[in-house]
């Protein structure tokens, strides 16, 4: 191949696009691309894998990447966060959608008769802080003026921010987020007391004819703080696979919820901030899911919860993050000095960090381009994280989260199917289909021995290559919207 003259070509992205194109097999480039599905930030690697038969040592397959094009292989980066790879975070919705989905109407080993025990789909919400700015509204709907006596429309950038920022317990709030999964935890805890206080029996009877099973996932509200989607499954003693106890009604779990989300509190002590009571909110929503498991919309249950319905909305919010609410996606934490300011020189003492000039932030809380009100959580965050009482909390870790250090889903370890075994079976697909595409005769598990060598290159595109990956992220969002088009539930 002659070598190509492009320095009249300005772009260093169009030039290596060029490049690529007069590679022997660009096709291959375009394929590698689109098996990362245009992940933003694709990991680098290069190395080789054998497969060779154990009994004979003879090699049935092998692939190397310095037979690649580009010399590396590119492999998806597995972000679940929207505002970093909205490729993989679609992926993640996808196994999240149908892990509760399982749980909800069978399949993915999950007995199908599932969807006839009782389900619940509940909402825990933070107490208040302080009155914020919102947009009540009538029973018919009809929207109200807010406390200010304005009626924001609903993408005011007023939402959610104090409407007296001196009188806001910012301290509060930073430290029910921090302890939000703890609450959750002690929230589950206090469901069974109460289920077995309800149903007149001991909790060691309950667990030995019941199990509760659930599924949550967090969400930011604008003001900045999480709330708690959760499904929550009464199971027989052997999990979904059995049937529960007659008396184990709906009803019964929406009394052991509210129940439950009353008691349900953490004390926290503090020379600085005084003693803390941290509870639930008062808006709590118990919702029946109906046995409707195709999600359909019937005249008489517009607003029904339905399977399709629940699954749909829990994995739309298992991509997101705290940027709903205006802050941002990325760590503050100093890398050097790990947010001490500091550092250690060879004989011990203390060295002021050159990279955060002793603030211990990789840029400045001041200079972030955001809300007051969002800047006043993270500086809160912050301040509160280098008190010793909360030094195990690592606040100033979190502080762009707003305080909140939790997963943003979980589930009880028999709910359903899990997320590695989802990935399991694509990985076997994908495995699969390389192998029938390349001609090769199925191998025998108990003869055959994979032997692999990986070394990380690098993450990231080629200037080039970014055009691609933009190409094949816009022809998927495309063909997703296409497939979800008129369905109200999505």
């Amino acid at each position: 191949m002659r070598t190509l003259d492009l320095r009249h070509v300005k772009s260093l992205a169009l030039r290596d696009l060029v490049e690529l194109a007069h590679l022997d097999d660009f096709d291959r480039v375009v394929e590698q691309i689109r098996n990362v599905r245009g992940c933003a930030r694709p990991v680098n690697l290069i190395g080789s894998t054998t497969t060779l038969d154990s009994d004979t040592d003879t090699v049935l397959r092998s692939y190397s990447t310095a037979d690649e094009p580009t010399g590396r292989l590119l492999t998806a980066c597995g972000n679940r966060r929207s505002s970093r790879c909205p490729s993989c975070s679609r992926v993640y919705a996808a196994d999240t959608y149908h892990l509760i989905k399982a749980g909800l109407s069978g399949g993915k080993n999950v007995a199908k008769t599932v969807s006839t025990h009782p389900r619940a789909f509940v909402t825990l919400t933070a107490p208040s802080f302080g009155p914020v700015h919102n947009r009540p509204n009538t029973p018919a709907g009809k929207i109200l003026n807010c406390r200010c006596g304005q009626r924001h429309h609903e993408d005011a950038p007023a939402l959610g921010t104090p409407l007296n920022p001196a009188t806001y317990d910012y301290t509060g709030a930073v430290l029910w987020n921090a302890h939000a999964g703890a609450l959750w935890q002690r929230f589950t805890i206090y469901l069974r007391r109460e289920l077995a206080a309800h149903l007149g029996m001991t909790q060691k009877a309950l667990n030995a004819a019941l199990r509760v099973s659930f599924a949550k996932v967090a969400e930011y509200q604008k003001r900045g703080l999480v709330h708690f989607h959760a499904v929550i499954r009464f199971d027989g003693p052997e999990g979904h696979t059995t049937p529960p106890p007659p008396w184990a009604t709906v009803d019964a779990l929406t009394h052991a919820v509210l129940e439950a989300a009353g008691r349900a509190r953490i004390t926290v002590t503090s020379k600085a901030t005084g003693e803390r009571e941290l509870t639930w909110g008062k808006r709590i929503d118990v919702r029946e899911i109906t046995a409707l498991g195709d999600g359909e919309l019937t005249d008489e249950k517009v607003s029904a919860y339905t399977d399709q319905r629940v699954a749909s909305y829990v994995a739309k919010y298992a991509t997101k993050s705290a940027e709903g609410t205006g802050t941002v996606d990325r760590t503050l934490l100093c890398r050097p000095c790990g947010g001490r300011g500091y550092t250690r020189a060879p004989d011990g003492f203390r060295v002021l960090c050159a990279d955060c000039d002793g603030t211990g932030q990789s840029e400045p809380i001041v200079d972030l381009k955001v809300q007051q009100h969002v800047r006043q959580m993270i500086r809160t965050a912050w301040a509160l994280g280098h008190l010793p009482e909360f030094a195990d909390l690592k606040l100033w870790k979190w502080a762009h989260m707003l305080g909140f250090r939790g997963h943003f889903s979980t589930k009880s370890r028999r709910y359903s199917t899990t997320l590695g075994a989802l990935r399991g079976v694509r990985r076997a697909w994908r495995v699969e289909q390389a192998r029938t595409r390349a001609g090769l005769p199925a191998p025998e598990e108990n003869t055959t021995l994979v032997v692999s060598h990986w070394t990380y290159l690098t993450t990231g595109y080629r200037p080039g290559e970014q055009f691609i990956a933009a190409q094949v992220r816009h022809e998927i969002a495309q063909a997703d919207r296409a497939k979800t088009e008129g369905k109200p539930w999505q």
